[in-house]
């Protein structure tokens, strides 16, 4: 059976996220071998959230490539590089299992260096 938080706890999760990423914090677009493809720079506060699901604030945001490869996951990080949240999805808007939504929406998952790439996040979800 899972393991299900309240909405209380989800709410106090979600916010505890959202305080460690700090004034500066950035959704790091990575490739399969950990590599740093874009750091994409987030508002302050980053993200709005009600009952734990978070949902990024200005989006879309928008910055050119520091590496080359596949997306393949996503990790929001503290402006120190301190990793806040790991093993988020990425890809195209639908592309996801099902033809769901990835937790974060790029423009292209096959990145070359200096080209823009454009994140939105339409949710990040608790699991429960």
């Amino acid at each position: 059976m899972p393991i299900v938080y309240s909405n209380a706890v989800k709410t106090a999760r979600a916010q505890a996220v959202i305080d460690a990423l700090g004034p500066a914090g950035v959704i790091a677009i990575m490739s399969a071998a950990n590599a740093d493809l874009a750091l994409v720079p987030l508002s302050n506060p980053a993200f709005t959230q009600v009952n734990g699901t978070m949902t990024m604030k200005d989006a879309p945001r928008t910055v050119n490539a520091i590496g080359a490869a596949n997306a393949a996951k996503a990790e929001l990080r503290h402006s120190s590089g301190t990793v806040v949240m790991s093993g988020l999805t990425v890809g195209t808007a639908g592309s996801g299992p099902g033809g769901s939504n990835p937790d974060v929406i790029i423009n292209a998952v096959s990145i070359t260096v200096g080209q823009s790439v454009q994140a939105t996040v339409g949710t990040i979800t608790p699991t429960s």
